[in-house]
């Protein structure tokens, strides 16, 4: 599909077609995986369209950031061997020591550990601030310093949102970049790049490659100066997935606007059914109306995403014993796979942020809500909680 066709198709037309086309002596209609690390050259230099080392370019890592970029609408993908891996060789593209970040104050704990444990010892400081109050954000801008703010919309796992757009001119007053972590709510449900973010950022192992067998990473970017420094980062570092992997991410990606729809529908009848247990003091989840962010997910979302967080009566233990009796929901960290997670953030995925400021309360259970039969996933979680 040319980039021209790709700009005006659909969202599952892109997703299935953009960044690849059928192969020229075969006909191929799926990017074959080219498992080798170099190429041959015709003559010193002579490179067959571009590629000389696969840690550079490799075809089948071509044709899955073709597709990323095509579905974020924007002008260049990136791919890379984790989310972490793409986050680490974004700060060192777009930033230098003494720059300071503008940070979620409930993000991913693996996150808020790159930040603090790693890019602050290289130079880079960061403030925390909650991602739904623009207000907040501001203040904790630094004139001349501040040169990036970093959103996740929904947060992980407390679901917050933040305004991409009120964000972005933020940042952008500041002469800073808008870094949305698109993962929760994945390409097909949000396109932060269209609202005014400057990158979009994934952890691929998610949603985007959706059955659990792939770790993977992406960037997404609009300015193509930007895009030249990763270019050049992600050759420079080395982060970059392998041809298989990127063949699966691929794979995955294609199926996307499928599965999202059906963990949509699953999710909204898990939030029915815990809105009314006993047992359950809160339900954490964008598409309730009295979710204090449901006006602005309403805005940026096309739905509410597969991700459910709630709170029990009966405080950590209860949570955690609900976590252990599941059955149909597989106790363990990710999400975003085609089969039903259960987790304890506190004891789990965000045990690395206890006793800082991003700590989430101790009777908090995450859902990632698969695609099984909705009333299977029901009455798992009435047998958890009972």
């Amino acid at each position: 599909m040319t980039q021209e066709h790709a700009q005006k198709a659909g969202f599952e037309t892109r997703a299935i077609h953009a960044g690849y086309e059928p192969d020229a002596s075969t006909g191929a209609v799926i990017p074959p995986i080219y498992a080798t690390s170099t190429y041959k050259q015709d003559g010193v230099g002579g490179l067959r369209g571009g590629y000389e080392y696969s840690r550079s370019a490799n075809p089948t890592r071509t044709a899955l950031e073709g597709a990323l970029a095509a579905v974020e609408e924007g002008e260049r993908g990136f791919a890379f061997a984790s989310g972490l891996a793409a986050e680490h060789t974004l700060v060192k593209a777009a930033l230098q020591p003494g720059d300071h970040v503008v940070f979620p104050d409930d993000a991913y704990g693996g996150t808020h550990r790159l930040f603090d444990k790693v890019e602050r010892a290289w130079g880079v400081d960061h403030t925390t601030a909650p991602v739904n109050d623009v207000d907040a954000v501001r203040a904790a801008v630094r004139p001349g310093v501040t040169k990036m703010v970093w959103l996740e919309t929904p947060t992980n796992p407390l679901l917050n949102i933040g305004d991409i757009e009120a964000l972005a001119a933020v940042a952008h007053e500041a002469g800073a970049l808008l870094v949305v972590d698109n993962t929760f709510a994945s390409p097909y449900l949000q396109q932060p790049l269209t609202l005014g973010a400057d990158v979009v950022l994934h952890s691929t192992t998610k949603y985007v490659g959706g059955h659990s067998d792939v770790v993977g990473g992406a960037l997404v970017v609009r300015d193509l100066d930007l895009a030249e420094r990763i270019t050049f980062h992600q050759n420079a570092i080395g982060a970059v997935p392998g041809p298989f992997d990127a063949f699966l991410t691929h794979r995955g990606l294609k199926t996307l606007a499928v599965r999202m729809d059906r963990h949509c529908d699953n999710a909204e009848a898990v939030v029915d059914f815990l809105a009314g247990h006993p047992a359950v003091s809160h339900v954490v989840y964008p598409g309730l109306p009295d979710h204090p962010g449901h006006a602005v997910a309403s805005r940026q979302m096309k739905r509410y995403g597969g991700m459910v967080s709630f709170r029990v009566t009966g405080g950590e233990e209860q949570a955690l014993r609900a976590c252990e009796r599941a059955q149909v929901f597989t106790l363990g960290e990710s999400l975003g796979g085609v089969e039903s997670l259960i987790e304890h953030p506190g004891r789990m995925t965000h045990a690395s942020v206890a006793g800082t400021d991003l700590e989430v309360p101790s009777d908090l259970v995450r859902l990632s809500v698969g695609i099984e039969t909705a009333a299977d996933l029901v009455a798992d979680l009435e047998q958890a909680l009972g």
